[in-house]
């Protein structure tokens, strides 16, 4: 039996033997994060990038259709979120999934699970940057400032507050969602008030007729619905962060089914709203990649000074994410390190309380994208947005396949569900994880950038493989540690 095996089935009882955490590399964190913390954490994952600056670009490609495939993505995203949250309570931990990939599937489990994680955000780092660049140069007095350097500026910011402390992370957070939401709704206000009053809009009057006199629903046909669909699950990339940000709030038995359970209702308002809304104000076709789509309709009624606002509020939004990013893979790489399965240094805490080792790691890769908005200014976020969608994809699938292996244990008794669930398991999981392979196959039929993405799979794998050689003998050193202190405690 291999040492996976042995550490799996002793992790689930570890909680209750020990008293000690479950995951070792949960110890040393504080418990700083308030309700209102995750709850808008919950707010500000289901608002982002992906909405504020990536719409633009697919409302151009697939036309109003776009809200029904967010609709659809939205489902599964809070299928995703939901088991996460049933795992959550059943044992709360800052390595989240990873920690229980660990217990579930053995390290092997972990070891893909945190990387393709980590995959997935530093990559969305990078499209945080550039989309922060981009922001930026709408202002006149910085379009003579290069794209790589703007990028290089907004990696500086965010990495030296989210060193600070877990609770300053918490707070700006806090205020981030804050002001994404008061501007969607704001935005939302005028667009009916637009709609409603049949105000002039880019020198045509709003309403179903835009929609019906430029292609109707599918002014493409389906298949460019069907190639955006990896750039909306990735629109939700940030949902799953309930999950880490459970490890360090003092109740999550009691904030995490709120903060899970508010999430579908904000997709089908904020998402499939907006998106509707954008549809019925301006033509698919004015919208465009490099700009964000309130931008657009704003500076279209006249007020450009309210085209400027909403442009400082996506830069926030993108700021937001890239603060997220750091704070997620510094969690998930100190439980990985603590188990072996990544560097050592990434174990590292500051007297704050926060693991730095792992987020300079992620700033690190960042730093590459800083080269790619210098080489390739004019394509960074597309490129670096279909390799995020890989790490979140597989992120995801694992999320399902451990609440498989849970839902099995819980059946054999060997573990207890908590009264939160998952409803309709197993065939909720295999439906999604069927839905985010179809997702991930279904990028083929985009040569320009998805098909070239799904090559880049087996140059991950060769690198993950590789890399599990290199550390497979500590990550089992570790494990036999870990069995030895257990066995001190249960004798």
């Amino acid at each position: 039996m291999s040492k996976d095996a042995v550490h799996t089935p002793q992790a689930a009882t570890r909680p209750q033997a020990t008293g000690t955490p479950a995951d070792a590399g949960d110890a040393g964190y504080s418990k700083d994060l308030k309700h209102r913390h995750v709850n808008m954490i919950a707010i500000g994952g289901a608002i982002g990038t992906g909405l504020f600056l990536g719409a633009g670009g697919r409302l151009h490609n697939a036309g109003p259709a776009l809200a029904l495939a967010y609709l659809v993505c939205g489902v599964f995203a809070f299928f995703v979120v939901r088991a996460l949250g049933e795992l959550v309570l059943y044992r709360p931990s800052s390595g989240s999934f990873v920690s229980y990939a660990r217990e579930f599937l053995g390290e092997k489990g972990a070891y893909v699970a945190g990387w393709m994680y980590f995959l997935n955000w530093s990559t969305t780092g990078i499209a945080d940057i550039t989309a922060i660049a981009l922001y930026t140069h709408y202002w006149s007095m910085f379009t003579s400032v290069p794209q790589w350097l703007l990028a290089l500026i907004a990696l500086a910011v965010v990495l030296a507050v989210n060193l600070i402390s877990v609770k300053i992370f918490g707070e700006m957070e806090f205020w981030f969602a804050i002001v994404k939401v008061a501007t969607l709704v704001g935005f939302m206000l005028i667009g009916i008030f637009l709609l409603a009053t049949q105000h002039d809009v880019g020198g045509s009057t709003p309403g179903l007729h835009v929609i019906t006199d430029h292609g109707g629903v599918l002014p493409h046909g389906a298949m460019p619905v069907v190639l955006v669909m990896q750039g909306v699950i990735f629109a939700y990339a940030a949902l799953e962060l309930v999950g880490v940000a459970a490890g360090e709030t003092a109740e999550p038995e009691k904030v995490v089914p709120r903060a899970v359970n508010s999430i579908m209702w904000r997709v089908g308002l904020f998402y499939v709203g907006s998106v509707v809304l954008l549809a019925l104000l301006l033509p698919g076709s004015v919208y465009s990649a490099d700009q964000s789509p309130f931008v657009t309709v704003l500076s279209k009624i006249g007020i450009p000074a309210a085209g400027d606002v909403m442009n400082l509020v996506v830069l926030t939004a993108a700021m937001s994410s890239l603060n997220s990013g750091l704070y997620s893979t510094g969690r998930i790489l100190r439980s990985m390190a603590m188990a072996g399965s990544a560097p050592k240094f990434t174990a590292r805490m500051n007297r704050s309380q926060v693991p730095y080792g792992g987020i300079l790691l992620t700033c690190a890769v960042c730093v590459l994208g800083v080269g790619l908005n210098f080489l390739m200014p004019s394509q960074a976020f597309e490129i670096v947005l279909n390799v995020a969608s890989l790490g979140i994809i597989s992120t995801w699938v694992i999320i399902m396949i451990c609440h498989l292996v849970f839902v099995r244990r819980a059946k054999a008794g060997l573990v207890t569900r908590p009264s939160f669930r998952l409803p309709g398991s197993p065939v909720t999981e295999i439906v999604t994880i069927a839905f985010l392979l179809a997702v991930l196959g279904l990028m083929w039929n985009d040569p320009e950038v998805g098909r070239k993405t799904l090559l880049l799979i087996p140059v991950i794998a060769v690198l993950l493989i590789g890399g599990w050689f290199a550390l497979r003998r500590r990550a089992a050193q570790s494990a036999d540690q870990e069995l030895t202190e257990l066995s001190k405690h249960t004798n």
